[in-house]
């Protein structure tokens, strides 16, 4: 275990889709980095006004719930929190007007209102030539979109997610680079904003904050949040990865640089490293992304429907009082013997929530296929078209790249699902590695101990002391174990 020392206990403030979580990371040089969940704590969508909204009160009222319980924990063990980190999903953003109020409650990616958005901005703004210098995949929820639905930008400023929450910790504007790059206005080769687009569709050119890269300084806290939180007022809120997959794919354990990698959580993120964006047609039209990475790595990959099928199908399972283990209802599904109905895990018909079990069973009989209301059933559904939707992608990948990856890293909540990384290794033919379960918080924590000088080298460095710490769960392909 790390010796827990004042200078080398950082806190990580993570924050998916649906929960939340303030983290105590102890990192070492020698032995790695530990993680302590001192706050969890749910998040949701609130339906406001007939729309879909991030209850971004309550979520930030839990932000500070948990920095409280972390200086108290830290405080108890003699320990100095060094700083503070915050990743969280991407594309969402809060208006904030002069003052620094914010003006409107965020919206959720979910919400509908920018699918109306697409064909304007593209009228202006073709795909091909958005994608040559974005390189960002199209997803109808990207910022570009929902700016592009505003009705008066005047006096405010778009802050996302984290750089919102750390603009009220600190009081100051900054835009988070692997963040910006989800926006749709982020030069993907330069690695600037695309002034060009902004002016394009009448957006003020400071719409957002300047640029500020992982392990920069986003400031110090603001004397009203020490006071609420325990925190010295000279606690500095340092940029780490702020879009999660960024700081998880930092955390990947790869012992190799042939490796390609999957983000599993409420979605999945699939792809591999690269140093350079791919801005190709093909690549377009594959409709893979380029998003920065930390040390200015591109995240070459493709979003996958995630477990998020699987949690609205427990959902609605549980209100018709039908509440089975999640270990019982994947060790059923695996009893199940291979080849039943695939469906299309991307299908923007499962991206809202209701009733998913039924819309599964719907997209199976749309393919051609019958799948039975058994819960089982539609669970190995999922699983299995999950796993099929990854050996797609990271074999375009390879296409796309000109590359080959030798092995498979399954970091985040999926890591811990046996039979998703059984079938990924046997849909995809190569090893698979799982985890850690917490990637995001480790690569969160990392970033921060480097910024500090607690930690030296790049990414291999930084990966290397996570593969000492993880305990790492490897499954062979049904190809690789019983060989022609």
């Amino acid at each position: 275990m790390p010796a827990r020392h004042a200078n080398q206990v950082f806190a990580a403030v993570d924050i998916g889709a649906s929960s939340g979580r303030v983290m105590l990371g102890r990192v070492s040089p020698s032995t790695g980095a530990s993680l302590e969940t001192v706050h969890r704590f749910p998040n949701g969508m609130v339906e406001l006004d007939g729309g879909l909204h991030w209850d971004f009160d309550a979520l930030f009222a839990e932000v500070l719930h948990g920095l409280a319980a972390a200086a108290s924990v830290a405080s108890g063990n003699g320990e100095r929190i060094r700083s503070i980190g915050i990743d969280t999903w991407a594309v969402d953003y809060g208006l904030v007007d002069s003052a620094g109020e914010l003006v409107s409650v965020p919206f959720s990616y979910r919400d509908e209102r920018s699918r109306s958005a697409v064909s304007r901005v593209h009228d202006v703004i073709p795909p091909e030539k958005l994608y040559a210098t974005t390189g960002l995949q199209f997803l109808q929820f990207n910022t570009i979109y929902q700016l592009a639905v505003e009705t008066n930008l005047n006096g405010v400023q778009a802050l996302l997610i984290p750089d919102l929450i750390a603009f009220l910790l600190t009081g100051e504007r900054r835009t988070e680079a692997t963040n910006a790059s989800t926006t749709g206005l982020f030069d993907a080769a330069k690695g600037a904003w695309a002034l060009e687009f902004l002016d394009a569709l009448k957006l003020p050119r400071d719409i957002f904050p300047p640029l500020i890269q992982p392990g920069e300084t986003v400031g110090t806290l603001l004397a009203s949040i020490a006071e609420r939180t325990g925190l010295p007022a000279d606690t500095p809120v340092v940029a780490v990865g702020s879009h999660d997959t960024a700081s998880a794919v930092a955390a990947v354990p790869a012992a190799q640089e042939d490796f390609a990698y999957i983000s599993s959580g409420t979605w999945s993120l699939v792809g591999v490293e690269l140093d350079r964006p791919v801005l190709s047609e093909a690549s377009r039209t594959a409709n893979f992304t380029n998003e920065r990475g930390v040390d200015g790595t591109i995240r070459y990959l493709r979003n996958v429907g995630g477990l998020w099928l699987l949690s609205e199908c427990q959902r609605e399972w549980a209100l018709e009082g039908y509440r089975p283990s999640l270990p019982g209802l994947l060790e059923s599904a695996a009893a199940l013997p291979p080849g039943g109905p695939l469906i299309d895990p991307d299908d923007p018909a499962f991206t809202a929530p209701g009733n998913m079990p039924n819309r599964v069973r719907a997209a199976a009989k749309s393919a051609g296929a019958f799948l039975p209301e058994r819960a089982a059933n539609v669970v190995r559904c999922i699983m299995d078209s999950l796993a099929a939707g990854y050996a797609r992608t990271l074999a375009d990948a390879e296409r796309l790249t000109g590359g080959s990856t030798g092995v498979v890293h399954i970091v985040g909540g999926g890591s811990q699902n046996k039979l998703l990384c059984q079938l990924t290794a046997d849909a995809t033919g190569k090893p698979v590695v799982a985890g850690p379960v917490e990637a995001t918080a480790l690569g969160n924590v990392l970033v921060q101990a480097r910024a500090a000088g607690v930690l030296t080298g790049g990414l291999t460095e930084l990966r290397e002391l996570v593969a000492v710490g993880t305990e790492l769960v490897r499954y062979e392909s049904a190809l690789l174990r019983d060989p022609v």
